[in-house]
């Protein structure tokens, strides 16, 4: 795989129009479509539409196209285990949550 760009931020990305399919998200994250399947199906990723088995239904938002990247990027960077690569992006996303909260509140 690749060197990565860094990743835009979810604001950026989605807004409220995005819908990948699973092939454009795989080339999104510099990965397989059965890299994003097996992520699917431990709960790591989620995706808009999941028809049963119908991979084409699948949809994926902007949010998705950026948590997926940064747990590509983690799991090939640090030899993450899937599990350990989703909680980390989980709590990168906390963070900036909070710092959005926060520059709103001293916005006030």
């Amino acid at each position: 795989m690749s060197a990565h760009s860094p990743t835009p931020p979810a604001e950026l990305l989605d807004d409220g129009s995005a819908a990948l399919t699973l092939d454009a998200l795989a080339r999104a994250c510099r990965m397989d479509a059965e890299w994003v399947a097996a992520r699917l199906q431990e709960g790591l990723l989620q995706a808009g539409t999941e028809g049963e088995g119908d991979r084409s239904a699948w949809r994926f938002s902007g949010a998705t196209v950026v948590r997926a990247r940064r747990i590509a990027h983690l799991e090939l960077t640090f030899d993450a285990d899937p599990h350990l690569a989703a909680l980390t992006a989980d709590l990168i996303e906390e963070v900036t949550a909070l710092r959005q909260q926060l520059r709103h509140l001293k916005g006030r």
